[in-house]
């Protein structure tokens, strides 16, 4: 894998329409490519849920595959098991994720959003077996799997499949003390099976690159001209296991940002870390919803309520106070607009089986339909 351990995640990617995620600016992208690329990065992660049923794959292709020659770039995918659950619809799925990349063969590939449940599915349709099939074709060089559940589970994964060579885990500093996500225990348990860790939500979906003032000013006090952002993934980068952070650039500003502290990175001090979990306490007293915006929720959400958007509305107000209300609430109704209302849920519980925070999003909703209707 490369030295450099920025990974550029394609999950929320620069849009010529910010209200339709399908619609993705590939001039931009191309650009940002370009210059990911001539800094001497060169590791793509994507996956078919993410822009809405494979965009972001194709945006891969457009912007990277067809541009630069196959040895100069490295390109993840992931087998999504909320998707495919069928044995007999592997193979299709795998070549549909071929066709879109353009990219002949995965660098990496990984069983997507692991957890207990998805666990004894792809054991039920043989997904492990398919994955280790495909490495011997030839279509897959490293295969491994993005896990969301208690570290046990994890435990029981590796266990059971330890040619399983890679697992790609949520860390951040908010996350690493965390009873319910177990970044730090989870870690650990790669580090106890000899397991690399591709580290994803380094930033938890942006929420740490805007944290609440007293945390900015702890972060300041370090280093008045570095990022909240890039605390956050030098963070998750300075763990001697973790070989790969991704990140979601969504524009050229957070890219330059990346690249300054990536491009020669340092690793943390002792006192720098425990400076950021310092700060992770600071932050936990703020937040009210900890929603990464990945938008699991949503693709199967009967009353198509746009729940990481509304959630992203209650923690502008939790976090900044009064003086966010309004704002919030006119963002809210003009959202939907095109979607449903927090008072529309039924309660169906789809939400919450697919939430890798596991979070109580029935009852946050309620709280969002009091709050903001």
């Amino acid at each position: 894998m490369n030295a450099k351990k920025l990974g550029f995640g394609l999950m929320r990617l620069p849009l010529t329409d910010p209200s339709d995620s399908a619609k993705i600016d590939f001039e931009r992208l191309c650009k940002m490519a370009d210059r990911y690329m001539e800094t001497g990065f060169n590791y793509f992660d994507t996956a078919a849920p993410y822009h809405n049923g494979g965009n972001s794959e194709t945006a891969f292709r457009e912007c990277v595959a067809k541009r630069y020659p196959r040895d100069s770039y490295t390109i993840t995918d992931k087998l999504s098991l909320f998707i495919v659950q069928k044995a007999e619809d592997l193979e299709g799925f795998f070549n549909s994720q071929l066709e879109r990349c353009g990219s002949g063969y995965f660098d990496y590939y990984l069983l997507h959003a692991m957890n207990k449940y998805y666990l004894d599915m792809a054991e039920r349709i043989g997904a492990f077996d398919f994955a280790a099939c495909k490495k011997e074709e030839g279509k897959i060089k490293h295969i491994g799997f993005s896990f969301h559940d208690k570290a046990d589970i994890l435990d029981e994964i590796l266990t059971k499949h330890p040619e399983m060579e890679y697992v790609q885990l949520q860390i951040n500093y908010l996350d690493w003390e965390d009873p319910d996500v177990q970044s730090k225990k989870c870690y650990e348990v790669c580090v106890k099976h000899g397991k690399p860790v591709i580290v994803m939500e380094p930033v938890k979906g942006g929420l740490l690159s805007n944290v609440p003032e007293e945390a900015e000013k702890l972060l300041k006090s370090a280093d008045p001209n570095s990022s909240a952002a890039s605390w956050a993934i030098r963070y998750a980068a300075s763990l001697e296991n973790v070989v790969m952070v991704l990140s979601g650039m969504s524009n050229e500003e957070q890219m330059e940002d990346n690249i300054s502290f990536m491009h020669d990175f340092k690793p943390l001090t002792e006192s720098e870390r425990q400076m950021m979990l310092n700060a992770a306490e600071i932050i936990r007293s703020k937040e009210r919803i900890a929603c990464t915006g990945c938008r699991y929720c949503t693709d199967g959400c009967p009353q198509k309520i746009a729940i990481p958007d509304i959630f992203r509305f209650m923690n502008e107000i939790s976090k900044f106070g009064s003086s966010r209300i309004a704002a919030a609430k006119g963002a809210y109704a003009d959202r939907i607009k095109t979607s449903g209302k927090a008072s529309d849920c039924i309660g169906c519980g789809q939400c919450e089986e697919h939430c890798p925070q596991h979070l109580t999003i029935i009852k946050h909703l309620r709280e969002a339909a009091e709050e903001l209707e």
